[in-house]
């Protein structure tokens, strides 16, 4: 979502104020314990919800194994 939105993991770290090596360990599912505080900041600075956060990256999955 972050790269479609042409965002860099820098800018999305400055716009929400959650740390880029953060940011890369929740996209590569690193860390699964993301705060609900974290993933608002994320959801703000990009401007979507953070059911978005979720439903974007489940069907990003289901359409790579087709």
């Amino acid at each position: 979502l972050r790269e479609k939105l042409g965002m860099t993991q820098e800018a999305l770290a400055q716009a929400s104020g959650v740390g880029r090596v953060t940011i890369a360990l929740i996209e590569s599912g690193t860390t699964k314990n993301a705060s609900s505080k974290t993933l608002l900041a994320l959801a703000k600075a990009m401007n979507v919800t953070i059911d978005q956060l979720f439903l974007t990256k489940l069907f990003n999955r289901l359409n790579a194994t087709k």
